[in-house]
């Protein structure tokens, strides 16, 4: 099994990279997000991968950090999904963007990954809401430079904390969130935005 690869960054594809190291080089499908954050060709990489082996091959699926590659795993573990499809997630998503999703139920939004129809984007969510809570979310949003200010998903995030300390469900809570979260908002604004839409439920 290969972790990951660190070498010289010799080509840049549509989803797809080339790394050169002890003179071979490997191609690696990559998503979206971490084709943004690569160097230029020439530079040093390290790319976190998944190898994936078939009768007609192995392909390797690469990703810029450890917790997108979780993420990555995860998705594949999902019955239907394949590498390929769990790609397709990655490059039309943030990744806390689908713990999210998963969490509130928001089937709309799965749906927009590249080839995913109602009913796998159901089934992601099916599988997958246990495996999930909002501090996973947090580490990514941490974690990836690319993403939204902090002020906007971390209030969302405290919000569904608080929610979810007065005994509402992670589904619930992370369901009220994304229906009232507007950007500028505070963790209070949501928190009682949030509550007003719960009891009128």
């Amino acid at each position: 099994m290969i972790s990951y690869i660190k070498g010289t960054l010799v080509h840049r594809g549509n989803g797809v990279v080339v790394v050169e190291t002890s003179g071979l080089g490997y191609e690696i499908f990559v998503s979206a997000a971490t084709l943004s954050v690569l160097p230029e060709v020439g530079e040093t990489v390290k790319i976190h991968t998944h190898m994936n082996v078939k009768e007609d091959g192995i392909s390797l699926y690469g990703f810029s950090t450890a917790e997108e590659l979780e993420l990555f795993h995860r998705l594949i573990s999902v019955t239907g999904v394949g590498p390929k499809g769990a790609l397709g997630f990655l490059s039309q998503l943030k990744p806390q963007e689908i713990i999210l999703a998963i969490l509130s139920d928001d089937v709309k939004t799965l749906s927009k990954a590249p080839g995913v129809g109602r009913k796998t984007a159901q089934r992601v969510i099916l599988e997958l809401k246990d495996k999930f809570q909002t501090a996973d979310a947090i580490a990514m949003e941490i974690e990836a430079e690319e993403l939204m200010p902090t002020g906007s998903n971390g209030a969302k995030f405290e919000a569904m904390d608080a929610l979810a300390a007065l005994g509402y469900s992670r589904s619930e809570a992370a369901k009220a969130v994304n229906g009232v979260a507007a950007e500028g908002m505070t963790t209070e604004d949501i928190l009682k935005a949030a509550l007003k839409k719960m009891v009128t439920f």
